[in-house]
C-alpha cells in the first residue's frame, strides 16, 4: 500500500476535543502526529468558511457483498462514504450471501472486500437461531459485535430471535463482554407482509410505534437480567426514549441510535408510491421527530448513523409503488452529514452538538476505542467541510450502485470539499475517488489489516 506523505493542514476552525478552535494538524505515515496553533505557512491552509472535521464513523451500513452486489458493494458503498465525509464504516451481516453468521462467512466477506475499500471497514456478525452457542467463535474471528432481529428481517437466510433466544444471545455475549445490536420491532404488533397500496399512511399504520416500544422494553429487561451490553438500532419512535432514559439511569448497559431519515424527513411529506422513502421501522410524523431531536440535545441518543440499506431500483419500485411490496431500506450514506446539519441548523442546534454523534458515538458502539477524533496517534482521517455552502442532491450523481435517494432534489446545507483517509486525499468534490486507502478493522484486538 502506498505510504502517505507528511502533510500539515491549518484551519481557523478545527473540531478538536469537542469544540472548534484554530489549529494546524500535522500528519505522517497516515497518523496525526501533532496539533499546534494556526500556521498560515502549513502545506494546506483552509480558507473561507471551511472547517476541519475528524472523518465520520458510521456503524450501520449494509454493503451487501458478496452475493447481492447488484444492490451495493464494497467499491461503490465505500466511495459513497468517503464522498460524504465518512472514513470508517461497520458493515452489517446482511444482506450479503452468505450472511455473516460464521467464521467461514466472515472469511468470504473479507475476500470480497480485498482491494476495494475507500474507507476503513469493520464487520458485524449476526446472531440468528442457528448459531446461538457459537458466537464466541465468530467474535474471535474478528467481528466487532452481533446484530439480531426481533421481527422478520426480510431475508430468509437471516432469521429473527424470539424472546427466549434474545435472552440466550445476551447471556452468551455477556460471557465475553461483547455487544448485541438489536432491530427492535415486536412482530405481535406488525401487520403481515403483502400489498398495502401506494399511500404512505397505510404503510405507517402497518408498523405502529407500539411495536418499537414493546421490543425495546424486551431488550431492556433482558439486558438488565443478563448484565450484557445492548444497543438499539435505528430508533424511529421518539416516545420510546423515555424508557431508554430510565434504563440508562438505572444502570442498564444500553445505547441507542437514530438515523438521518428519521431526523430530517416526515411522514406528512412522503409522496404516494415513493419507495425511496420506505424504511423499517418507518419515518414517522413531525411531532415524533421533535421528540427524537430532544433526545439528540439531551444526550439520550448516542449516535446518528445512516442505516444505508440500498437495493435495486426494481426492488424499490416493485408493485408499481405499493409500499407493502417495495423493499424497505434507505440509501443515505453519502448525504447523512448534510441532511442532519440542515435540520439541526434550522432548529438552532450547533454543529458541535451533532458531530460527536456522527464520530465518537458510533465508534464507541462498535468498540473502536477513541476513533472519530482529531488527536495525536489517531488515524489521519480528516474531512474538509463547508457548513455555510449549499448543494442540491441529484440522485444520479451519487456514488451508490443504484441512484436513488429520498433527498433527491432537496437543497441541503453543508458541502464535503475533500476527505483524507490515512493521510491520503481520497476524495475531492467533483472528482472520482482517487485513492482506495481503506483498511479492514478486525476485533477484538482492533488490528488494522492493510491490503
Amino acid at each position: 500500500m502506498k505510504t502517505a506523505q507528511p502533510i500539515s493542514i491549518a484551519a481557523r476552525k478545527a473540531f478538536v476535543d469537542g469544540s472548534f478552535r484554530a489549529a494546524t494538524v500535522e500528519t505522517s505515515d497516515g497518523v496525526v502526529t501533532a496539533i499546534r496553533g494556526f500556521d498560515d505557512t502549513a502545506d494546506v491552509v483552509l480558507g473561507g468558511d471551511a472547517v476541519l472535521l475528524p472523518g465520520l464513523v458510521d456503524s450501520h451500513v449494509h454493503l451487501d457483498e458478496p452475493g447481492r452486489t447488484e444492490w451495493e458493494g464494497f467499491a461503490t458503498g465505500t466511495a459513497a462514504a468517503v464522498a460524504g465525509g465518512v472514513t470508517t464504516v461497520l458493515d452489517m451481516p446482511l444482506n450479503s450471501v452468505p450472511v455473516t453468521t460464521s467464521p467461514e462467512a466472515l472469511a468470504a466477506k473479507r475476500a470480497a472486500a480485498k482491494g476495494k475499500l475507500a474507507v476503513d471497514v469493520g464487520y458485524w456478525g449476526g446472531a440468528v437461531p442457528e448459531n446461538l452457542g457459537s458466537l464466541a467463535q465468530l467474535a474471535e474471528a474478528g467481528v466487532v459485535g452481533f446484530k439480531c432481529f426481533l421481527s422478520p428481517s426480510g431475508i430468509d437466510e437471516f432469521g429473527h430471535l424470539d424472546t427466549a433466544q434474545l435472552e440466550a444471545a445476551l447471556t452468551e455475549i455477556a460471557e465475553f463482554d461483547g455487544v448485541l445490536i438489536v432491530h427492535a420491532e415486536d412482530p405481535a404488533h406488525l401487520r403481515g407482509d403483502g400489498a398495502l397500496g401506494p399511500h404512505y399512511i397505510d404503510f405507517l399504520a402497518s408498523r405502529p410505534s407500539v411495536s418499537e416500544r414493546s421490543a425495546i422494553g424486551q431488550v431492556i429487561a433482558a439486558a438488565r437480567r443478563t448484565g450484557a451490553r445492548a444497543h438499539i438500532v435505528h430508533v424511529s419512535d421518539g416516545a420510546a426514549l423515555e424508557e431508554v432514559r430510565a434504563a440508562k439511569a438505572a444502570g442498564v448497559r444500553l445505547t441507542v441510535e437514530t438515523c438521518p431519515h428519521y431526523l430530517t424527513l416526515q411522514a406528512e411529506d412522503v409522496p404516494d408510491g415513493a419507495g425511496a422513502f420506505k424504511a423499517c421501522p418507518p419515518i414517522r410524523d413531525a411531532k415524533n421527530q421533535d421528540l427524537l431531536w430532544q433526545g439528540i440535545v439531551d444526550g439520550t441518543i448516542d449516535a446518528i448513523v445512516s442505516d444505508h440499506s440500498p437495493a435495486t431500483l426494481a426492488l424499490k419500485e416493485q408493485g408499481d409503488g405499493d409500499f407493502g411490496l417495495a423493499w424497505g431500506g434507505i440509501a443515505g450514506l453519502q448525504t447523512g452529514l448534510s441532511a442532519v446539519w440542515t435540520a439541526a441548523k434550522s432548529r438552532g442546534i450547533p454543529l458541535e452538538t451533532i458531530l460527536p454523534l456522527m464520530t465518537t458515538g458510533p465508534a464507541r458502539i462498535g468498540g473502536l476505542g477513541t476513533r472519530g477524533r482529531i488527536a495525536i496517534g489517531e488515524p489521519a482521517h480528516l474531512t474538509v467541510f463547508h457548513p455555510d455552502a449549499t448543494h442540491t442532491v441529484r440522485a444520479e450523481a451519487l456514488e451508490y450502485r443504484n441512484p436513488m435517494s429520498p433527498w433527491d432534489g432537496a437543497t441541503l446545507d453543508g458541502v464535503v470539499e475533500s476527505t483524507l483517509v490515512h493521510g491520503q486525499i481520497a476524495y475531492r468534490r467533483g472528482e472520482q475517488v482517487s485513492v482506495r486507502a481503506g483498511r479492514e478493522i478486525l476485533a477484538k484486538t482492533l488490528r488494522e489489516v492493510q491490503g
